[in-house]
């Protein structure tokens, strides 16, 4: 029997335990950085009846408002480090050091999971209320930045060593130097905590300036995470592994080595004193690193085809990037909702994030149309075989956004800590199987000129 302060409702053939009003206080108190400690059945709950809006209440058109700026900069974003790329592969330090290629899709995996863990959970801490004492502020501020200094100077490591160990497998006739593994180490530490700080900063400013304006974090934080957090990255890694190249007879690749390796037990005791994200010190790895190697999935599958069809590295990471934001929107409002006590109104916000993603979608083929990018046949089967495409794995994303939320949620984990790099691993797979799934059918039945070898014919 529950106790005498709860009431016990029916929602959607699921009984719940939804505290009182009186008891409202306690629920918001619940952990919010590992397991929780409530031993009820909770997906979802009914927000007690408040005179006053709460402003986490789905409003779709403020949701639109707030979102479609964040996504357009999101498509920019991705657009840029597209390019980016495409100026760098040609840089002598990504000729000779061929495990800079590999290490690329999976420190910007791992880094966009970081950064998007972070923009969720402080968005939460936002809508809790968390960020309008200066006190708990500041603690949360400094406490989470150092978390993500930690948690940068090891996810780096592990994509360095990952790529040089990954390269040494698939290319067993190009032998790797010692020199060249710690320069391919090094860049990866150093880009991952530079970039760590510069986007954990600029994510908490944004945050207590949306709360400050009155705009739902849960709707600009993610996407924005992860559009700048590619860009800033990969320019950050190409100019350190090119110094580190140039002073590869020196000792400064294994000098920035052991001051990056002796900097985690100094951001470490930072976290560890800090009462606010202590728990998140050993919590929260292993998706991080399971969504690591589910993405690698999607790597090897774009190597196996980005030769064999042109302009699917261009259209890849748009793909992969716009669904798994709109997806991480979605999750991350459920958990806020889930923290508050409230009941997100699904349907609702579900068919606003899909129809969004037309007008983006739209945008993003008319600027590969006017603008020639990847040296596509942009032909009218191909624009909706590509849209339909977008459209299947953008529903996809906020189904698993949703169940995934909510199963966390059910076995007591934090989804702000947990949802995202599993959401976002599985739908990179996703979207890279199903592009070239299009390729391959536009190709075969002579809709589009897609493959490379035809261009040079």
């Amino acid at each position: 029997m529950p106790p005498n302060n709860y009431n016990l409702v029916q929602t959607e053939s699921i009984e719940l335990l939804v505290p009182g009003e009186h008891h409202l206080e306690d629920q918001h108190k619940r952990s919010r950085h590992g397991r929780s400690n409530s031993t009820t059945s909770f997906i979802h709950f009914r927000a007690p009846q408040q005179k006053e809006e709460d402003p986490t209440v789905t409003n779709v058109s403020k949701l639109a408002s707030q979102a479609l700026p964040s996504l357009l900069i999101c498509v920019i974003g991705l657009i840029v480090a597209g390019w980016m790329m495409d100026i760098y592969q040609h840089w002598e330090v990504f000729e000779q050091v061929s495990e800079l290629f590999i290490l690329v899709p999976v420190l910007l995996n791992l880094k966009g999971n970081l950064e998007m863990n972070l923009a969720a959970r402080f968005s939460t801490s936002a809508n809790m209320g968390d960020l309008d004492h200066p006190e708990t502020r500041n603690a949360l501020v400094w406490g989470n930045l150092a978390l993500i200094q930690v948690q940068a100077l090891i996810a780096g490591s592990i994509a360095g060593i990952f790529s040089v160990i990954l390269g040494a497998i698939l290319h067993p006739e190009e032998v790797i130097t010692i020199s060249e593994s710690v320069l391919v180490i090094a860049s990866s530490m150093v880009s991952a905590t530079v970039s760590s700080f510069v986007l954990g900063l600029f994510m908490c400013v944004l945050i207590i300036l949306s709360r400050i304006l009155k705009i739902d974090p849960d709707n600009i934080a993610c996407p924005m995470a992860s559009s700048l957090g590619d860009v800033v990255t990969l320019g950050i890694l190409a100019g350190c592994a090119n110094l580190l190249l140039v002073n590869i007879e020196t000792q400064l690749s294994t000098f920035l080595l052991l001051i990056m390796f002796g900097s985690i037990p100094f951001f470490g005791i930072s976290v560890w004193r800090n009462p606010h994200v202590r728990s998140l010190l050993f919590s929260g790895w292993t998706p991080i690193i399971v969504a690591m190697l589910i993405s690698s999935g999607a790597g090897l599958v774009l190597e196996r085809y980005v030769e064999q069809f042109k302009g699917l590295a261009m259209l890849t990471p748009i793909l992969c990037g716009l669904a798994g934001n709109l997806g991480s929107i979605y999750a991350s409002r459920i958990s806020t909702c889930l923290h508050k006590g409230m009941q997100e109104q699904f349907k609702k916000v579900e068919n606003a994030l899909l129809l969004m993603n037309v007008p983006v979608q739209l945008l993003f083929l008319v600027i590969v149309w006017f603008l020639e990018i990847g040296h596509l046949d942009f032909t009218f089967a191909f624009a909706l075989s590509y849209f339909l495409v977008a459209m299947i794995c953008t529903f996809l994303a906020l189904k698993m956004g949703k169940s995934m939320t909510l199963a966390f949620w059910k076995y007591k984990y934090d989804p702000d800590n947990y949802v995202l790099p599993y959401l976002t691993a599985i739908i990179d797979v996703i979207c890279t199987s199903l592009l070239v799934v299009a390729f391959a059918w536009l190709s075969a039945n002579g809709y589009a000129s897609l493959e490379a070898e035809k261009q040079d014919n």
